[in-house]
């Protein structure tokens, strides 16, 4: 057996090595360069995805009793993941709440999430974005006899839904100063639930959420819009070659038309105004 080369031996090649990877990385010979630059974790060059989405979002991403997804969040993550060459057959779905989608991205516990994400700066610390894939805006949906309730500043006083890892109720109550009373629930779907019961006054969220659930059941949007809500793709944090590729899937989802088609398809008869033009991104970080 030869014995192994000297430390200080391998001191030179390691920099001659170092040296040439630089100069070849500057000339664009290689995607990624540098000693340990293939161990850095991307879904760039994966052949199978697990992508986190939602189960009970009516439109949006919806868990069908045989265990297949469906919405425009499942979709839009299909077209992604084939644009980096990931078949349809080759994605594993995986219901991803609110409340633990930070903790699921930097577990590995899935590889992206595609699932109402709204891009923050307190959430861009933990998880690096890609997008938006599409702009919401926050309006309000209300039991459909009510006749109180016209704009945000009428829930002074009203009891509104604040799902566990959601911001939504925060942009009502702490941004806007809204003394509303907030009433804890760990899904959208508990929160319309507690709507229909009587337990609350009013549902305030992204348009395209409260779209999907409006179409199947009582309730009516009072289309007072007051924020932007810039739907992102999370990945793990530091993922910046996943991210700048998603964003050339995204490009061309809305070029080729794509994304017109699907907007259209869950949410054409909502009445809501959906934009088909390539949202601004907001830069890979």
């Amino acid at each position: 057996m030869r014995a192994a080369r000297p430390r200080s031996a391998r001191r030179p090649f390691l920099r001659t090595a170092a040296l040439s990877c630089a100069v070849l990385s500057a000339a664009g010979t290689l995607p990624a360069c540098g000693i340990g630059a293939a161990d850095e974790p991307t879904i760039a060059h994966k052949h199978a995805l697990t992508i986190g989405v939602k189960e009970d979002q009516p439109s949006l991403g919806v868990k069908g009793k045989d265990g297949t997804y469906q919405g425009f969040d499942v979709d839009v993550a299909t077209y992604i993941a084939g644009k980096l060459g990931v078949r349809k057959d080759r994605i594993t779905w995986r219901t991803t709440n609110s409340s633990v989608r930070e903790k699921a991205l930097a577990d590995g516990t899935v590889d992206m999430i595609v699932a109402t994400y709204s891009i923050t700066a307190k959430r861009k610390r933990a998880v690096t974005f890609a997008g938006p894939y599409y702009v919401a805006h926050q309006d309000t949906l209300v039991a459909p006899g009510n006749t109180t309730i016209h704009a945000v500043r009428d829930l002074k006083g009203r009891k509104i839904c604040a799902v566990t890892g959601s911001n939504s109720w925060r942009r009502v109550i702490e941004e806007r100063k809204i003394a509303a009373v907030p009433v804890q629930a760990p899904t959208y779907g508990a929160c319309m639930d507690d709507l229909a019961a009587g337990k609350l006054d009013a549902v305030s969220t992204d348009d395209l959420i409260l779209a999907g659930f409006a179409a199947g059941r009582p309730g009516k949007i009072i289309n007072a819009p007051f924020t932007d809500e810039k739907y992102g793709v999370g990945l793990k944090k530091g993922d910046l070659e996943g991210c700048e590729q998603i964003n050339r899937a995204i490009t061309a989802m809305y070029q080729d038309g794509t994304a017109a088609r699907l907007l259209t398809k869950w949410f054409g008869k909502s009445g809501l105004k959906l934009t088909t033009s390539v949202p601004q991104f907001e830069g890979c970080t």
